[in-house]
């Protein structure tokens, strides 16, 4: 599963309206509102506010990869957003974040799931990836930057 397939322009988001952690995991959440694959948005919210609950999703380096698992979705969804203000997402870095990847699977499809975080990892541990999506105008630009990164470091079969 490619992360390009599950990522849309339409739950991209490059400027967002809220200014704290929750207000902009909630902007987030909201994108994948006509997204075919949710059964129940409020589901998928209750998921990722929970799961964040445990344990910031800020990953460093300026990221976070706010997700969870729920039976509110039929396949994995994915949304996008990026912040020109940086805000404190208490990471594990202290530093603030100024990107998140959205990710939600369903509940049994764990394995997917985590093969997905990691590679969502591996990408924005990239310097120069990070900076491409900073510098990207459009949710169109930055899906084809997705695109175009994945196709050159993974095997985009599996």
């Amino acid at each position: 599963m490619k992360i390009s397939d599950i990522l849309s322009p339409v739950s991209i988001i490059t400027h967002f309206t809220g200014t704290e952690k929750y207000e902009i995991i909630n902007e987030l959440i909201d994108s994948l509102e006509s997204n075919p694959e949710v059964n129940d948005l409020e589901m998928v919210r209750k998921a990722v506010i929970d799961r964040e609950k445990i344990l910031s999703t800020g990953v460093g380096k300026g990221f976070a990869i706010p997700h969870g698992k729920t039976f509110g979705v039929n396949n994995m969804i994915a949304a996008f957003g990026k912040t020109a203000a940086p805000i404190d997402f208490e990471a594990l870095d202290a530093q603030p974040v100024n990107m998140l990847f959205l990710l939600v699977g369903r509940e049994n499809a764990v394995g997917m799931h985590l093969k997905l975080l990691s590679r969502i990892a591996r990408l924005l541990n990239n310097e120069d990836f990070r900076q491409k999506l900073l510098n990207a105008n459009s949710p169109e630009e930055i899906h084809q930057i997705f695109l175009t990164e994945e196709s050159q470091y993974f095997d985009i079969n599996d």
